[in-house]
């Protein structure tokens, strides 16, 4: 199979889809990768690293999506990019369709069979493509925080752990899954005061058999959430519903009953953002104030660590990729059901039911759309 990857071009994102020594596994399985020229620039991948592991250099995106059968990337196309796609082509990236109509509605227009890695299912009912980067976010969500808390950020001036005879800032974390273990993971080792809430008793058990007195646990409910969100210094919104839109947990008026210059941080803004006030925002210009409240919303937080964050991704995608190339992306998804539930487009059908419920578009089940497809065996 011929593969592409192209450079990333999302305001400030600089990870790249695969490294040079993923490049070197695919090669040695006899498959062919074309990547941009300095797509790996940005991770600390250099094109000679890329040419020595039996990758070959495109000159230019065009051409990468012109010759793949496979796009593999790290964040949704582009406008530029899309436009870029031909019918029958596989992509395989982070696409967040159920908060993006557009995006969606091209892809459709395309013809392409769009797989998203953030709803691959594991072998134990997991996300193991979403959690590599949920982790990073999880752990940026609060450097992130703490930085927005600053004067100079417009924030109220709070170290989040505190000093001797001063209080640490309250820390709430909506939702204790990847994200919210690893913002609670770094909350409460900074010394702040750490509250998560979960609507899964079973979640909240594990969180406090591990932290013990170290961490708050609350049940979602109505009154326990607005209670901590309007007694806090910093919410971070970590709630991940699979390939939905997330659910708006915080209101505007709760919003605005907050602390004056207190932080709210929206990891779950690829998703369309768990608080009623949240717009993206990029690397370049992270944060607006709105309902008194700094928003931080940027919605490729792990971009920002790239090198890291390419390779754990990497990690995890390369046996998936590898999969889909060995026995073409038809036979790989109807023999393998937790790839197959990532499918979300496949050649003019949805196939994800929470994007068509969300968007309002038809739903075709996947076994259904693979049978109808053309795409290469």
């Amino acid at each position: 199979m011929r593969i592409g990857v192209p450079k990333e071009i999302k305001n400030e994102e600089r990870r790249v889809a695969l490294t040079p020594g993923g490049a070197n596994d695919l090669v040695s399985r006899g498959h062919t990768v074309l990547v941009e020229r300095a797509c790996g620039a940005g991770a600390g991948f250099a094109d000679e690293e890329y040419l020595a592991h039996g990758a070959a250099i495109a000159e230019s995106a065009d051409l990468v999506f012109d010759q793949a059968e496979m796009i593999v990337k790290v964040k949704e196309p582009q406008a530029e990019e899309r436009a870029k796609l031909k019918e029958g082509q596989v992509l395989f990236a982070y696409l967040h369709l159920a908060a993006d109509a557009v995006q969606t509605a091209e892809l459709i227009e395309q013809g392409v069979t769009a797989i998203a890695y953030e709803s691959v299912v594991g072998p134990s009912g997991g996300l193991p493509l979403l959690a590599p980067m949920s982790q990073v976010a999880g752990r940026m969500s609060i450097q992130a925080g703490a930085h927005c808390l600053e004067s100079s950020q417009g924030g109220r001036g709070v170290l989040l752990g505190g000093v001797p005879g001063v209080a640490p800032a309250k820390v709430v974390i909506l939702g204790g899954g990847v994200v919210g273990r690893n913002a609670v993971q770094m909350a409460v080792g900074l010394g702040a005061d750490v509250t998560v809430i979960d609507r899964d008793v079973s979640v909240l058990e594990d969180l406090s058999s591990r932290y013990g007195s170290a961490l708050h646990t609350l049940h979602s409910s109505g009154g326990a959430l607005e209670d901590a969100v309007l007694g806090a210094d910093l919410v971070v919104g970590a709630v991940l519903v699979r390939g939905a839109r997330a659910p708006h947990l915080v209101t505007a008026e709760m919003l605005e009953r907050m602390r004056p210059r207190s932080a709210v941080v929206d990891v779950a803004i690829d998703q369309g953002g768990c608080f009623a006030t949240s717009r993206p925002t990029t690397h370049a210009d992270p944060t607006f104030l709105d309902c008194g409240v700094v928003h931080y919303c940027v919605a490729n937080m792990p971009g920002a660590v790239p090198r890291t964050s390419t390779l754990a991704l990497e990690n995890t995608t390369l046996p998936y990729i590898a999969m889909l190339a060995d026995s073409g992306p038809r036979e790989a998804m109807r023999s393998d059901a937790g790839l197959r539930a990532g499918l979300s487009i496949c050649q003019g059908q949805v196939t994800e039911p929470a994007v068509a419920e969300s968007l309002g578009l038809s739903y075709t089940p996947p076994e259904q759309a693979l049978e109808l497809s053309r795409t290469a065996a």
